[in-house]
């Protein structure tokens, strides 16, 4: 039996998160600023206790890291866009709340703090796919602050013996993502587009290529690394390995709804990548991981949630 802290705990991911933690009987906290996450996430769990605060403040980061055993750190402003048109904001939620949690984490003897980092630290790089050793180049205020975030936790093993492993997210997906956010991801503003039968507006030419991953694989990856051996420092991949073109994704979304829908695009957004896709033979070698949902099980879910 071990207590968990989820960060972020009652948004889309952390949410998902605390629903697979439950079943196990381990203790579960999460805190939350409920900027990006809901209450109504969590609506439907019990067995938990929530600390509504802000960890960009170092009393509510000290406050909840006492007693714990293992820190799933999510808590972000997780949007390349908001971050280029709010790059103090973004920091403040993403490189000030991290470094508190890690030195909350440092003072109560957590075992592990597994940080979420994103795939948006490789930026454009031309080689696919794309492996943890490439050299990085962040094309946005996000993608630097979650590499800074992985610096940070290679720092705090290195000079003070903090047990932490980095988990790179790509293009993560399902029940619970809203498409209402300021900035939803693309299968949400997709699924609820095709679902009210209007036709939604992709930006750039459609073609741009992601790693979608259905939520449920990379809550099993993020577990693992709480618990695995050997793999202190380690920056991981956790993705499905693939890639997909949003325009085929907006077509598979269409047929799966039995709807006929055409798109209209926009100009492409500030910051974002050209085409993304994960080696995960990092995760496969030290995690046992293996993504048991495939993506058109993944968007079956997610279009079954949405209508519901």
């Amino acid at each position: 039996m071990a207590t968990y802290l989820v960060t972020g705990g009652a948004g889309f991911i952390g949410s998902h998160v605390v629903e697979a933690l439950l079943p196990q009987g381990d203790t579960v906290r999460v805190v939350d600023n409920l900027s990006t996450g809901h209450r109504d996430n969590l609506a439907h769990l019990s067995g938990f206790d929530l600390t509504v605060g802000d960890l960009a403040d170092p009393t509510v980061a000290d406050e909840v890291a006492r007693g714990v055993d293992y820190v799933v750190h999510l808590a972000a402003l997780p949007s390349v866009p908001r971050s280029v048109s709010e790059p103090v904001e973004s920091n403040h939620a993403n490189v000030t709340a991290t470094l508190n949690m890690l030195e909350a984490s440092r003072r109560h003897d957590v075992k592990r703090m597994v940080f979420v980092s994103s795939s948006a630290v490789y930026g454009n790089a031309p080689t696919l796919p794309k492996h943890e050793d490439a050299v990085l180049a962040p094309l946005s205020p996000y993608a630097l602050q979650k590499l800074i975030g992985e610096q940070y936790c290679r720092l705090y093993l290195e000079l003070y013996g903090l047990d932490t492993v980095s988990v790179r997210y790509f293009n993560v997906f399902g029940p619970r993502q809203g498409p209402s956010l300021p900035y939803p991801g693309v299968i949400a503003l997709f699924a609820r587009s095709v679902i009210e039968g209007r036709a939604p507006t992709i930006h750039g030419d459609g073609e741009q290529t992601r790693d979608f991953t259905y939520v449920q694989n990379v809550v099993d990856g993020t577990l693992k690394a709480c618990i695995a051996t050997d793999v202190s420092g380690q920056v991981i991949n956790v993705a499905c390995g693939t890639r997909v073109s949003l325009n085929d994704i907006f077509t598979a979304i269409c047929r799966l709804n039995g709807s006929r829908l055409g798109s209209e695009f926009g100009e492409p957004r500030t910051g974002d990548v050209r085409d993304s896709q994960a080696d995960i033979t990092r995760a496969r070698t030290l995690l046992d991981f293996d993504p048991a949902v495939s993506l058109e099980e993944g968007l079956r879910q997610t279009l079954d949630w949405y209508r519901a």
